[in-house]
């Protein structure tokens, strides 16, 4: 997603407050040079902060998308992550040209991987290109670490858990930019041909003005990391914290609920091809199958009407229940026609406008760091994803806030909520911001009850 491109009003960012936060901050800061890399040569040292699949993958596809990167520095809270990580990318099932020369470029000595809470600093310290890919809680403390570096930067959605995170990530993407630090956000939608291509010509005006979208992320879920079996491991109890950060996708202050972790991807489409944020939603959830131990506090299913500012809906849905019907996808209805599916646009009369073959698309995943890696080389300052990374995470917030109240949030509400969901402290030993009872269940947000503001 280029800079220049931004649909989003900016007395938005001002109301939000970030202006305050962000304006005496930025007064004695100059901007400095795209590529923010001053070594000897003209190798771009990476590091990874956040070791798991997702970091792993995003590791390599930084390394493939351009020949002078170089893997230096991983950090992850716990070291077996880093070592698995590590080894997976030196010891791939399978390895074609571009992934061998990739791995030769993996230079990460035991030293220069660092576990623990504030691994990440060191990581920052020593690289010129940051992947930020640890859960997504941590996102805000990260990405405004690196930021202050001057460091550029790819990071995964959802870029905060909270409304107080997701401030945070505006007033760190603003100085971003006024440092011309290039950002690349993980929304990889914005990267796919099919994707750039459809939402352009509904901009042009292919099917008119959009009065209704749906869209989905309805699936079977994800991974459960279960408190018995890594207790076996340790051959001890755990501490609280250590479970939470294990088993991290079901705990609100770390994930968000699979609307902000996974749907946020539809939701933002929803944003892109009605160039705004929504200003209202309500809607409703629960988790009636998903209901184990190991399950946290997090919902399995939820159903969200967003209202635009020019009063057109979008339907959004998000389920992790296996043996349901599954779809993951967007569609719009028009004024004069229809989109049903990404790539696909019909008239009023159902006869074909537009219908894209992806046959020789590029991987968006490859492509976010094609595109990112060749502005760094070129010295150039070509994207700033951060405002609507922040922007797309905000309105899933929103959606999550309307299911877990019950009630109609605004966006202004929503973005003015003090409700802060991280711990106090970053501490093995800590209470995380929610613990158990005796039974060892979390209380689970219930409608008309959960204050979600």
């Amino acid at each position: 997603m280029k800079e220049p491109s931004n649909p989003f009003n900016r007395r938005d960012f001002v109301k939000s407050g970030v202006a305050a936060v962000v304006g005496g901050a930025l007064a004695s800061q100059f901007p400095v040079k795209a590529n923010a890399f001053y070594g000897i040569d003209d190798t771009i040292r990476v590091g990874l902060i956040g070791c798991g699949g997702r970091g792993t993958g995003a590791a390599l596809q930084a390394l493939k998308a351009a020949s002078n990167t170089k893997l230096v520095a991983m950090a992850d809270a716990f070291s077996d992550r880093i070592e698995e990580s590590h080894k997976n990318m030196m010891e791939p099932e399978e390895a074609d040209e571009s992934t061998l020369d990739a791995i030769s470029r993996i230079d990460v000595p035991v030293e220069k991987r660092f576990d623990g809470f504030d691994g990440y600093k060191e990581v920052i310290a020593a690289s010129d290109v940051v992947i930020l890919t640890a859960p997504p809680g941590f996102r805000p403390i990260h990405f405004e670490a690196a930021v202050e570096a001057g460091k550029q930067i790819f990071m995964e959605k959802p870029v905060a858990t909270d409304a107080p995170g997701v401030r945070r990530v505006l007033a760190s993407a603003e100085k971003a930019k006024q440092k011309q630090l290039n950002v690349v956000v993980g929304l990889q939608r914005h990267y796919q041909t099919e994707y750039r291509e459809w939402v352009k010509r509904i901009h042009e005006g292919a099917i008119g003005d959009i009065v209704l979208g749906r869209v989905y992320w309805n699936g079977g879920g994800v991974w459960v990391r279960s408190r018995a079996e890594y207790e076996e491991k340790a051959g001890r109890p755990l501490t609280e914290m250590e479970y939470q950060m294990r088993n991290w996708y079901y705990f609100n202050w770390l994930c968000g609920d699979h609307i902000v972790e996974q749907h946020i991807h539809n939701i933002d489409v929803g944003n892109w091809v009605k160039r705004g944020h929504p200003v209202k939603a309500q809607g409703q959830g629960g988790r009636q199958v998903r209901t184990g131990l190991d399950h946290g506090e997090i919902y399995d299913h939820h159903f969200v009407e967003f209202e635009y500012d020019d009063g057109s809906r979008v339907m959004s849905q998000c389920r992790h229940i296996p043996d349901c019907m599954n779809r993951v996808s967007e569609g719009f209805h028009g004024t004069l026609g229809t989109a049903p599916a990404p790539g696909q646009l019909y008239d009023a009369s159902g006869q074909t406008i537009y219908k894209h073959n992806s046959k020789d698309d590029p991987n968006p995943y490859q492509v976010e760091h094609d595109e990112l890696f060749a502005a760094i080389n070129e010295g150039k300052f070509k994207f700033a994803d951060a405002e609507n990374g922040a922007i797309a995470t905000m309105s899933a917030i929103l959606g999550r806030m309307a299911t877990y109240s019950g009630k109609v949030i605004t966006w202004d509400e929503a973005m003015a909520s003090k409700l802060d969901l991280m711990p106090k402290k970053f501490a093995w030993d800590a209470d995380p911001p929610v613990l158990p009872d005796e039974k060892g269940h979390y209380e689970i947000p219930t409608p008309g009850v959960t204050a979600a503001l």
